[in-house]
């Protein structure tokens, strides 16, 4: 059965059940992977997928389901499971479906894929580059190559019908050195809507570096110390605290944000901006997950706090318009809030600027379990992190080992620079280096540093 006549059909199906209004969310996903190692490609993979998520509103109620199947029963299965999620739903906000009537903007997502045998050269190439840049690099794991293309359209009962399409390519390894009985490793990784604009040598190289540059890491003494977060490491983070800038984590009292509007809650040199329209972004669209039209918003201007990010729902209990951040994690999940390309805007500092400025301190590189290691209800973070030494401006010896502690919210408040190197290392969150003041750091004793 073609597309536009399938949606029909459910529509007009979904009317005669009862639904008072109905939409049909479809995406088309086409997604390469393969892994080099040793110089042999050892995984391997090629996908394409198609689905469709249906919800409408029937008593009141939002009722959602979704199909991979596009004939008369699926149709018929789609209504009966909308009909069935609607009657046990427990949540009493009223839900909306928007007419889609505003115009969206023309955005260009797309670029050249490559054939399967140039993304395998690639693979290979960059294991090869990765272990010819230093004899110290012996291994090299994750050598990577990854494309997608994806299309969304949403047709709704209100007149709505909008598609957009999207492709990413990618590319990341992790190369391994080893001198003497020190062991490290180096990641990097590159994002492209191009093919062509993946440079193999270019991004080996630059992960083997870092991997030799840690080799005989060892901890600092414990104490506070002064911090520049480099953008990798601060993009983490700020992906972490990001859903405390959710409308909807506010109206659940689970960001400690709410009640702050228009007031300061970091430093004047601190301005964050989610812009889906961003044409070097990868989380960039034209419209949300709901059909709002995409647009810039400045979320904290110069350390004030303006707005949090709004679906539809959130923004009709707080009064206010939609943002455009509905999200969906695919065609059969409901609507959630999150950010686009959602970063702090960068300063005009080069980063060995920061570290000049800094003098003596420490550059953090690297953070890791975020996951466990960061509450963003409260905002407080402990994190094992790596990194170097700064003396006198200059990098002076490798960090490992180390746990890095302290309150987001705080934090912002503290930081004295923001770096020019803005990176959106993977996906929409993105962040240039930053001179985070003091923060506490546990390594070793001093007693212990000295034996």
């Amino acid at each position: 059965m073609m597309m536009d006549d399938f949606i029909q059909k459910l529509f007009a199906a979904a009317k005669a059940a009862g639904f008072t209004v109905a939409e049909a969310y479809l995406t088309k996903n086409d997604s390469f992977n393969a892994v080099a190692m040793n110089q042999e490609i050892n995984r391997y993979s090629s996908h394409i997928s198609c689905g469709l998520g249906f919800r409408g509103l029937f008593g009141g109620r939002m009722g959602y389901a979704s199909t991979e199947a596009f004939d008369d029963s699926a149709v018929d299965w789609l209504v009966q499971g909308a009909l069935d999620s609607a009657t046990l739903c427990e949540d009493p906000t009223e839900p909306f479906l928007y007419d889609g009537k505003e115009p969206v903007a023309q955005l260009p997502l797309t670029g050249r894929d490559a054939p399967a045998t140039e993304k395998l050269a690639f693979a290979l190439a960059m294991e090869r580059e990765a272990k010819a840049y230093d004899p110290r690099v012996t291994q090299v794991g994750h050598a990577t190559v990854f494309t997608g293309n994806n299309q969304v359209r949403i047709v709704n009962t209100y007149g709505m019908d909008k598609q957009y399409e999207e492709s990413v390519c990618g590319a990341y390894l992790q190369p391994v050195a080893r001198e003497g009985d020190s062991t490290a490793t180096g990641m990097e990784l590159c994002f492209s809507r191009d093919f062509d604009r993946l440079n193999a040598a270019s991004l080996a190289q630059s992960a083997a570096r870092l991997a030799v540059e840690a080799l005989h890491a060892s901890p600092v003494v414990s104490g506070c110390y002064r911090v520049v977060i480099q953008n990798l490491a601060m993009t983490d983070l700020l992906g972490v605290f990001s859903s405390a800038f959710s409308a909807d984590s506010a109206q659940k009292e689970l960001s400690l944000l709410k009640g702050k509007l228009e007031q300061s809650i970091a430093a004047d040199c601190v301005t964050i901006v989610d812009d889906p329209l961003r044409l070097d972004g990868f989380a960039s669209r034209p419209f949300d997950a709901e059909g709002v039209p995409s647009a810039r918003h400045t979320v904290v201007e110069k350390g004030i706090f303006k707005t949090f990010l709004h679906n539809l729902k959130t923004a009709h209990k707080d009064g206010v318009l939609s943002t455009g951040n509905a999200s969906k994690l695919g065609y059969a999940t409901s609507v959630f809030v999150s950010p686009t390309n959602f970063y702090i805007e960068p300063g005009n500092q080069p980063f060995n600027a920061l570290l000049a400025e800094m003098g003596d301190g420490l550059v953090i590189t690297e953070v890791d379990g975020l996951h466990a290691g960061a509450n963003a209800v409260t905002g407080d973070f402990s994190l094992l992190s790596k990194g170097y030494i700064v003396k006198n401006g200059l990098r002076e010896r490798p960090v490992e080992q180390v746990t890095v502690a302290g309150n987001f919210f705080e934090m912002l408040k503290n930081i004295r620079a923001v770096g020019s190197d803005l990176r959106f290392p993977e996906g929409g969150i993105g962040s240039p280096s930053v001179d985070v003041g003091m923060l506490s750091v546990a390594g070793k004793n001093k007693e212990d540093m000295d034996t």
